[in-house]
């Protein structure tokens, strides 16, 4: 039983750990994204959704790559792994780059919107990448 509760234990910080590591790291591609956001939208004057698009891309990159080697520590597939998260993002980016159009459109905030999207992804992205990308591959890969 004590054995079963060190487990449990050992489980839940590692949890900890991961949910940490990935807000950090987000939060960089989150300013990363909002740096480009703002360069696209403001200086070179895009509209809303290319500025969102681009900006989403250079930070889904950034996440990525950091999240694999230091959140994860997972020596899945790499092409295998990019393709999973394509898989989210093919149903992610659409569905924001929607709704985020559709708000700014009736008025909302574009910075607002940004970041009640970044939130949404932050949380969402979080689940699938655990519990899917690198489910059974986490604290695979050689130092």
């Amino acid at each position: 039983m004590e054995k079963e509760n060190l487990s449990n234990t050992t489980a839940s910080n590692q949890n900890v750990e991961h949910a940490v590591k990935f807000l950090l790291f987000s939060i960089s591609a989150g300013v990363i994204q909002a740096l480009s956001f703002t360069f696209f939208f403001e200086i070179i004057h895009f509209v809303y959704w290319p500025s969102y698009l681009i900006a989403l891309t250079l930070s889904v990159v950034w996440n990525f790559t950091l999240n694999r080697k230091f959140t994860f520590k997972s020596a899945a597939n790499v092409p295998k792994a990019m393709f999973k998260v394509a898989v989210y993002y093919a149903i992610f980016t659409p569905l924001s780059t929607w709704w985020g159009d559709a708000l700014t459109n009736i008025e909302w905030n574009e910075y607002l919107v940004l970041f009640l999207t970044m939130i949404t992804n932050l949380v969402t992205e979080f689940l699938y990448t655990k519990f899917f990308v690198y489910k059974n591959q986490i604290n695979t890969a050689v130092n």
